[in-house]
């Protein structure tokens, strides 16, 4: 491949991959994706604590893990954690890492980082307080075609952005987790997060959001499955994410896709991790641009998912920045931008208007401790 097509995509990793991993939670994602992806890139998971035991165990077993904790304290003594991977619920997930925080360990916390905005500060405050590497599990941003799409866009190839779209139209029962069911903010916190992050991340910071969140006739769940985010940009940028999650056909009717739009060029593909799932398949991407040719599409073909791939791109990134003394790119700091965007959209949804991603930060009209 020409070196100018390297779309610089697959995840960056430590040079020391022997920097310890203390995992808290042994879920769902922990079996499917973090410790996948752990494995693939060489890292060193120290040992694994849950209140579970029992699953505890098994995944210590099926992974090679060599400690099982009894205690939460137990994990944070261990000084051969240097990172904590949390994989928890976000509700309990602010005193967990004040804890983490205290005991001087680095960390990757999950999305999101709280059920409100000012709980997710406290982390953020924790991490500066003890002078710890905070980050947080936004894998979308490592995903091939996020990734690739970033490239394409540091390079200049679309010119001025203009427009960023995400839609998505799958079957996908969140009554599954039981957790959810009762969850009255859903699709917009624990699904449409990926995708505010993943625009930010491509297009900056937005000023303003503009939601709608409705539900679907039956459905299991108290909160939203069908949403649409209007978000609009400094200047002429927009961008919209449109989220269904009730599809009343067959899979071959589904769909997640992308499409970034600037005045020199377009970038357009799928989120393969939503076909086929959860086995998911390989993201595509498709770029124009004229700075290259006037009227081709290029098609170069992407390797590796979303899951669990990415997820060797939040803790990779992480443990780089341990060695080089810096901030994570995706650090808990500037993810409280990411929760404005959420905490914002509900907002939105709850008085039919655009609101400010100032408002949230500022706590205007109780938005500080927006749960709902």
């Amino acid at each position: 491949m020409n070196d100018w097509l390297d779309l610089d995509y697959r995840p960056a990793l430590p040079q020391n991959k022997e920097i310890g991993i203390g995992i808290i939670g042994a879920g769902e994602i922990v079996e499917a994706c973090h410790l996948p992806a752990y494995q693939m890139g060489g890292l060193r998971v120290v040992g694994i604590f849950d209140l579970n035991r029992e699953r505890a165990e098994r995944l210590a077993a099926k992974f090679g893990i060599a400690k099982v904790y009894r205690e939460l304290d137990e994990l944070l003594l261990d000084a051969d954690v240097r990172i904590v991977d949390l994989a928890v619920p976000a509700r309990v997930q602010p005193d967990i890492a004040e804890r983490a925080a205290a005991a001087g360990k680095h960390m990757l916390c999950q999305k999101p980082l709280a059920e409100s905005y000012g709980e997710a500060v406290r982390i953020a405050e924790a991490c500066a307080k003890h002078g710890i590497k905070g980050a947080v599990n936004q894998q979308m941003r490592w995903s091939p075609s996020i990734r690739a799409s970033r490239t394409i866009i540091r390079r200049g190839w679309l010119g001025e952005l203009l427009q960023a779209t995400i839609q998505v139209n799958v079957k996908q029962e969140f009554a599954n987790w039981g957790w959810l069911r009762e969850m009255p903010t859903l699709e917009f916190m624990y699904h449409s997060i990926h995708y505010m992050d993943a625009i930010r991340f491509l297009f900056g910071t937005p000023e303003y959001v503009y939601a709608d969140g409705a539900r679907f006739p039956g459905q299991r769940t108290i909160g939203e499955t069908r949403t649409l985010l209007h978000v609009k940009f400094p200047g002429e940028a927009r961008g919209l994410i449109h989220d269904n999650h009730n599809h009343i056909a067959g899979e071959d009717d589904w769909f997640a896709t992308y499409r970034f739009e600037g005045t020199e060029g377009i970038v357009k593909g799928t989120n393969g991790s939503l076909y086929n799932y959860p086995v998911g398949r390989e993201d595509t991407l498709s770029f124009h641009a004229k700075a290259i040719h006037e009227d081709y599409w290029f098609t170069p073909r992407l390797h590796g998912k979303w899951f669990p791939h990415a997820f060797m791109g939040t803790m990779g990134e992480l443990m780089r920045a341990v060695e080089e003394e810096r901030e994570p790119e995706n650090s808990v700091a500037d993810n409280l931008e990411t929760m404005q965007m959420v905490f914002g959209a509900y907002l939105s949804m709850r008085e039919n208007r655009p609101v400010t991603l100032a408002e949230i930060a500022n706590g205007a009209n109780g938005a500080n401790g927006v749960k709902g």
